[in-house]
């Protein structure tokens, strides 16, 4: 049985989406949960809310992490927020994973200095699962690593294709690299090197591909460098709010027949955009599974991160990603 550890006071809506989320999570996962937080609080809210604690486990502190911090302060002046505190239940083994919905870039800095990288991995990189038309592609990396050598986004390519292959169910998952043409000319010369090292790294590397191709969903995994990433993240995430707003004016008025009878596929399409179906972005490169839960996740996202965080334990992605690190190191230095 997993037991997934959770920052029960990162995010906009915490401690209440929270708890809700891992309540539900236990009755229907079952797993076992630890909260980090406020003990009286989060007891209180569950109190409030009747919403049962059973199989959680609280480990209290009264400090949170505040968002407008700097990321690194979460190992000098933030290390006893609950933030921090779940992190390091995780290094110490006393958990299988580990959720918060807090700051990014004190989860990246502290998943690195207290949890520590896999051996062999440069940096560590948030992994968003994003839609497309066939189904889902994961992005390597989203905003952590702004300036990236060749070899980092080899690296960001083998995470992403064990976290496909382990948790998403797909065999031997095609890898793209993001750039501005097809050919294997195009590019700064970041690009330029990395298409070389990935087209001899034994993945399954199909080539280049163009932003515009992205929601195709012919590639299960994107990699590119931080900057590119998290724009390319961002532009996602503002399209699907701009498709939802159109859809609502489009079956507004005379449209509220077509509405009716295209529910379901309406229905289909707002779940495919919607973040909450996914739970969070796993946190590539470190030694346990961490996943980031957006910042406005509600219960129903919270739940979905443990099922996530579940997937990543019984999946055993650590333990895959190691093995390729292992094996690509292996193949380097016979070459």
């Amino acid at each position: 049985m997993a037991k997934i550890i959770v920052d029960a006071f990162g995010g906009d809506n915490a401690p209440l989406e929270v708890i809700k989320g891992c309540e539900r999570a236990v009755k229907e996962l079952g797993v076992e949960i630890i909260l980090t937080g406020s003990e009286s609080k989060i007891k209180k809210c569950a109190e409030d809310n009747s919403l049962s604690l059973d199989k959680i486990e609280i480990v209290h502190t009264d400090e949170v992490f505040d968002i407008h911090e700097e990321p690194k302060e979460i190992i000098k002046s933030g290390k006893n927020t609950s933030m921090a505190l779940g992190m390091k239940l995780l290094a110490d083994g006393k958990g299988d994973a580990f959720i918060s919905a807090g700051s990014t870039g004190a989860l990246v800095m502290g998943a690195t200095f207290i949890i520590k990288r896999i051996n062999g991995i440069k940096r560590v990189a948030p992994a968003p699962l994003l839609p497309t038309d066939k189904g889902n592609f994961i992005l390597l990396d989203a905003g952590a690593n702004t300036e990236c050598r060749a070899e980092m986004l080899v690296q960001f390519a083998v995470m992403g294709s064990a976290y496909m292959e382990r948790v998403m169910g797909i065999k031997n998952p095609k890898v793209a690299l993001l750039n501005i043409g097809a050919e294997e000319t195009k590019g700064r010369e970041l690009e330029i090197e990395t298409y070389k090292l990935l087209k001899k790294s034994g993945l399954n590397f199909s080539g280049n591909i163009e932003a515009r191709e992205l929601p195709k969903g012919d590639c299960h995994v994107v990699v590119t460098d931080g900057f590119t990433g998290n724009i390319v993240l961002k532009l996602y995430e503002g399209m699907g709010s701009f498709f939802s707003k159109k859809m609502k004016w489009l079956y507004s008025g005379a449209g509220i027949i077509g509405a009716v009878l295209s529910m379901g596929k309406i229905r289909q399409f707002k779940a495919q955009m919607d973040y909450r179906e996914t739970g969070g972005s796993a946190l590539m490169g470190v030694r346990k599974p961490v996943i980031k839960a957006h910042g406005s996740s509600d219960a129903k996202a919270f739940f979905n991160a443990v099922r996530q965080a579940q997937k990543c334990v019984d999946g055993k992605v650590i333990e895959s990603i190691e093995n390729y690190v292992r094996n690509l190191s292996e193949r380097n230095r016979t070459e």
